[in-house]
């Protein structure tokens, strides 16, 4: 699943209140779904090691500030985990996660990835500008403290075959597009599908048929990246 902010002040498409993320954190509780990580995913497909029946990754877009002051106890309350994608060159930044923050969040319930230094749209870009944005990326935060980073977020889900390669070379094992869809093992794992979570006024209901959309795209194999 794609998120971005999570908080009671912002009231843009990207912003979900607290009180909604809850409902939907709750109703991914009932259903009987269980959070995973990129690692548990990665660990399971290449060891055998088993997951849960019904998994699911919360991801997180871009490193807002609010993903630690309100992402990280809520999925703590609810005994889940998640993936949070940092920009780099915005660490630190007013509304942004600092490097305390994220050491403290990778020694808790929440994986990082990288998203580029710069959110820039990487197709659109030269081979060595896309190196430049994948390798900083990456080194940026591992020079600053963080654990080895080994996932990535296509920014606006922007990528090609240079991308992926480039992906490859500097030890990144997973990326996730936003193409709608249910991951599997036999699924890319440089084009991993995600569901879109914008803010809504239909509330539950419209996460619930976002869910519904993926699994329909899955079924049909509608835009699913399976090698």
């Amino acid at each position: 699943m794609e998120y971005h902010r999570i908080n009671d002040q912002d009231d843009d498409e990207y912003t979900i209140t607290t009180k909604e993320f809850k409902e939907q954190m709750e109703y991914l509780r009932e259903q009987g779904y269980k959070t995973i990580s990129f690692m548990d995913f990665v660990r399971a497909k290449k060891y055998g090691e088993k997951l849960p029946e019904k998994s699911v990754i919360l991801t997180f877009d871009d490193g807002y500030e609010d993903n630690y002051t309100e992402v990280m106890p809520i999925l703590a309350g609810y005994g889940m985990k998640g993936t949070v994608f940092i920009i780099s060159n915005r660490v630190g930044l007013e509304g942004y996660l600092t490097w305390e923050q994220l050491k403290e969040m990778q020694t808790a319930n929440i994986e990082l990835g990288g998203h580029t230094a710069n959110h820039l749209p990487l197709a659109s870009l030269p081979p060595q500008k896309i190196d430049d944005e994948l390798r900083l990326s990456k080194l940026l935060m591992e020079w600053n403290g963080l654990q080895t980073i080994y996932f990535f977020s296509y920014p606006n889900g922007s990528y090609n075959d240079t991308v992926i390669k480039d992906l490859r070379k500097n030890g990144y094992l997973t990326a996730v597009t936003g193409t709608p869809g249910v991951n599997t093992f036999a699924t890319d794992p440089y084009r991993l599908q995600r569901t879109y979570i914008p803010r809504s006024k239909l509330g539950l209901l419209d996460f619930k048929l976002r869910l519904l959309k993926s699994r329909l795209y899955t079924k049909f194999n509608i835009r699913q990246n399976i090698i």
